[in-house]
């Protein structure tokens, strides 16, 4: 990983150059508990709850950090650490009517249910200014606030996602090239939950070959998932999420992330799908 950023003077040309080096230390643990149960009727539950900590001194590969005070100044939770983590899906084999003409419209049905929840992931709270240089501002910026002691950290505002936002007046910018008091990823976002459902039927064609026609909805109660807030103090957005949890997660191709199609946390959507089975 891309740790250190250091300013060091140059004898051929006159200032200095930017020195970056990799090297970083994590560690991860984590406490996994599962609960799998076969009832009668063609109903089966599991269950599984995870609580784990990841702490390291940078969770990027692709930005600087730790500019210029070392290592241990920012050891702290990961930027994806997720404290806690429930999942939990249900199958379900619809029975089918004994009348042999409802039996062959109504047979063969199932339902499948997943339920997932975490809290959510640290916000690295940063000022926004290019203090120590190489371009390191706005939402890149390495320097924290200083933290305003007595101050609320959160306030409540029904006109922003997830009605409440950071506050602004708790957090302060620091005068000159120093770090402020607020530690690297002390504070929290926002958790997600979903649920999501399938609809699913399977046509025996052959011994050995069989076609399933099903039906996904993710979300369908289009519960709403925030992402981050915005984490830079000088923004005019600060403490604001701006964006839905799928679309935070990135874009999927050179952006980088999954495509929020395929991520938790977007708005309601469903599909369609026909699988050949041999």
């Amino acid at each position: 990983m891309r740790q250190d950023l250091y300013r060091v003077p140059n004898p051929n040309f006159t200032g200095e150059f930017d020195v970056m080096r990799n090297g970083a230390s994590a560690n991860y643990n984590a406490l996994r508990g599962q609960y799998p149960h076969r009832f009668t009727h063609g109903l089966q539950t599991l269950a599984s709850n995870t609580w784990s900590h990841s702490i390291d001194n940078v969770s990027s590969d692709a930005y600087y950090a730790n500019v210029p005070l070392g290592a241990s100044s920012d050891r702290g939770s990961s930027s994806y650490d997720i404290r806690h983590t429930f999942s939990g899906a249900v199958s379900y084999d619809i029975p089918a009517p004994r009348a042999e003409i409802w039996k062959s419209i109504l047979g063969g049905w199932s339902t499948d249910s997943i339920v997932y929840a975490r809290t959510a992931p640290p916000v690295n709270l940063v000022t926004g200014q290019n203090t120590f240089g190489a371009y390191l501002s706005a939402a890149a910026s390495v320097q924290r606030p200083n933290l305003v002691a007595g101050v609320p950290l959160w306030i409540s505002d029904p006109n922003v996602a997830g009605g409440k936002e950071f506050n602004k007046t708790a957090f302060a910018v620091p005068s000159g090239k120093v770090q402020g008091t607020l530690g690297r990823n002390v504070l929290n976002g926002f958790g997600a939950t979903e649920v999501d459902l399938t609809l699913r039927r399977q046509f025996k064609l052959r011994e050995r070959l069989s076609l399933q026609a099903r039906a996904d909805f993710f979300n369908p109660f289009n519960h709403p998932n925030f992402g981050p807030p915005t984490s830079y103090v000088t923004s005019p957005l600060f403490g604001q999420a701006t964006q839905m949890l799928g679309a935070s997660l990135g874009a999927g191709r050179q952006t980088g992330g999954l495509n929020p199609l395929y991520q938790i946390g977007g708005p309601r959507s469903a599909q369609l799908a026909l699988k050949l089975m041999f």
